[in-house]
């Protein structure tokens, strides 16, 4: 799967996605970090990434609707410390079939994935 991370997400979780067979693009690594999100937004569909963010900017259904984007991943922990968000992200990705999630809005929680599909 192609995935591009946001500049807040933690920057090791690109590795613990390689390392599951992700190929993985961020915002940081582009040049991208404080741009403004439809510059970043642009870029994702461009690229035909999966995008995962935890930026409520990008939660609106209508706007980011499925069917309409290569994917979208909102990352919504009630305690969203780097440790608790990476453990949650590869514990998702290692379980869950993220593969068939394309062009899917998603939003994970602590205990919670919401799927809407096209």
């Amino acid at each position: 799967m192609k995935i591009k991370l946001d500049e807040n997400i933690p920057c090791r979780l690109a590795d613990s996605l390689s390392g599951l067979g992700h190929d993985i693009d961020t915002v940081q690594t582009e040049g991208l970090t404080g741009r403004d999100d439809n510059t970043i937004w642009h870029r994702v569909c461009e690229e035909a990434r999966f995008f995962i963010t935890q930026d409520l900017d990008f939660s609106d259904i209508r706007q980011y609707g499925p069917g309409t984007h290569p994917g979208l991943m909102l990352v919504r922990l009630h305690e969203p410390g780097r440790e608790a968000m990476l453990a949650r992200i590869v514990d998702v990705f290692r379980n869950e079939p993220v593969k068939t999630w394309d062009r899917c809005f998603v939003v994970v929680t602590d205990l919670k994935i919401r799927i809407y599909r096209p």
